[in-house]
């Protein structure tokens, strides 16, 4: 199994993150009836404001390739669009359990 984990940094301003965060958290959510690589997955605002990132996502695949297919599916091209010029750093880390 395969742990997917991406940590976003917006440069957005209030209200608009907000907005933002909503909109790609619920893109997301709707993956997984879509692709069928997705074993789990969750991804919400992070709620402590001492810490540097925005967005926490967390899923899980079988394997390295079926996190490949998943970031390259169209849904999840179109979903992580919701982000396009608005992120200011991400991370990301892909470990085998």
């Amino acid at each position: 199994m395969v742990k997917h984990i991406v940590l976003f940094k917006l440069s957005a301003p209030e209200p608009e993150r907000t907005q933002i965060i909503t909109d790609f958290c619920n893109a997301i959510m709707a993956l997984p009836p879509v692709i069928d690589v997705i074993r789990r997955i969750e991804v919400s605002r992070n709620i402590n404001p001492a810490e540097k990132y925005d967005i926490a996502l967390y899923s899980e695949f079988d394997t390295l390739a079926d996190v490949t297919a998943y970031a390259t599916h169209p849904a999840h091209v179109a979903a992580a669009g919701i982000l396009k010029g608005h992120v200011e750093s991400r991370a990301c880390v892909d470990y085998e359990i």
